[in-house]
C-alpha cells in the first residue's frame, strides 16, 4: 500500500532547456539529460501507484513556439499537474519588452488553466550575481512582477526563482553560464517540491558537493567560456538558429516515471 503523499497523478512539464534538464547530463535518461523536474516526477511518483508523468520541454525555445509547440500536446495529456517555465529566451534578447512577453505568457496560462489543472509557473533567477547578465537584471525584475500577477489572477503555484539564494552561487552553473548544473536542478526540484508542500528526502547540496575556485581560475574560465559559449550563441542568434531546432521532446507521452536500472 502506498502512502498518498499528494493528490495529483498526472503531471506534465512544459518549457525550454530549464525544464528539459540541459547542464544535468545522464546518459541513461531519455534525452540525455536529467534535470529538475525529472527529479520532481521521481519523488511524486513515491507518493501515487498510478503516477503518469511527461515532459514536453525543448531547448532554445522561445515563448510563442512553446505556446504553438507544447500547450495543445500538453492539454491532450489532460494532466492534473503542469509545471511551465517560459520567457527566459525571450526577456534575454535585446529589444524585447518584457510586458509583452508576459502578456503571451498570461495567454498560455488562460488556456491551461481552462482544464483545472494545478499551474506551477517560475519566476527567473535574480541575475545580479551574473558579470554576463547583470545588465538584465531589471528586466527580469519587470517580468517577474508581471507573472506574479498573472499567477494571482489564475491561482497559479509560484516557483520563485528570483528568491532562491543558493542559485546565485556561480558553482551551481554549468560552463555554459547559461544552465543550471546538476547541483542547482537538485536545488530547484527541492524548491519545487516546497511550492506544492510536498515532503521529501532530497538534501540541500546533495548529490554532490560544491567545488573550490579561486579568482585566477575563474578569469581563465571567462575566457574559455567565452570561446566555447558566447560566441557560438552570438553566431546563432545572427544566423536567427535555435540550438532547440532539430531537438524532440524527451517524454512526448505520459507514462510512469522509473529510474534506469
Amino acid at each position: 500500500m502506498v502512502t498518498q503523499l499528494h493528490p495529483w497523478s498526472r503531471y506534465v512539464a512544459l518549457g525550454d532547456s530549464f525544464t528539459e534538464g540541459i547542464g544535468d547530463p545522464e546518459p541513461t535518461m531519455p534525452g540525455g539529460h536529467r534535470g529538475w523536474a525529472d527529479r520532481v516526477a521521481e519523488v511524486l511518483s513515491q507518493g501515487t501507484e498510478d503516477f503518469a508523468y511527461a515532459n514536453l520541454a525543448v531547448r532554445g525555445k522561445l515563448m510563442h513556439q512553446i505556446i504553438d509547440e507544447q500547450l495543445e500536446p500538453a492539454r491532450a495529456l489532460r494532466p492534473d499537474l503542469i509545471t511551465i517555465s517560459a520567457g527566459g529566451n525571450d526577456v534575454i534578447r535585446p529589444r524585447t519588452d518584457p510586458d509583452e512577453v508576459a502578456a503571451r505568457f498570461e495567454h498560455a496560462i488562460e488556456r491551461l488553466s481552462r482544464d483545472h489543472a494545478a499551474i506551477v509557473i517560475f519566476t527567473g533567477v535574480d541575475v545580479g550575481f551574473s558579470p554576463v547578465f547583470r545588465g538584465i537584471r531589471g528586466k527580469v525584475a519587470i517580468y517577474n512582477e508581471n507573472l506574479r500577477t498573472v499567477a494571482k489572477k489564475y491561482d497559479c503555484i509560484v516557483a520563485d526563482l528570483w528568491a532562491l539564494g543558493e542559485i546565485q552561487d556561480q558553482r551551481m552553473w554549468s560552463p555554459d553560464r547559461l544552465h543550471v548544473n546538476s547541483l542547482g536542478h537538485h536545488t530547484v526540484a527541492r524548491m519545487v517540491l516546497d511550492a506544492l508542500n510536498v515532503e521529501n528526502d532530497l538534501e540541500p547540496m546533495k548529490p554532490e558537493p560544491l567545488p573550490t575556485s579561486t579568482w585566477r581560475q575563474a578569469r581563465v574560465e571567462d575566457l574559455a567560456w567565452a570561446r566555447a559559449y558566447l560566441v557560438p550563441w552570438v553566431l546563432r542568434r545572427i544566423r536567427h538558429q535555435s540550438s532547440g531546432d532539430l531537438v524532440s521532446a524527451k517524454r512526448p507521452d505520459a507514462g510512469p516515471y522509473s529510474l534506469p536500472d
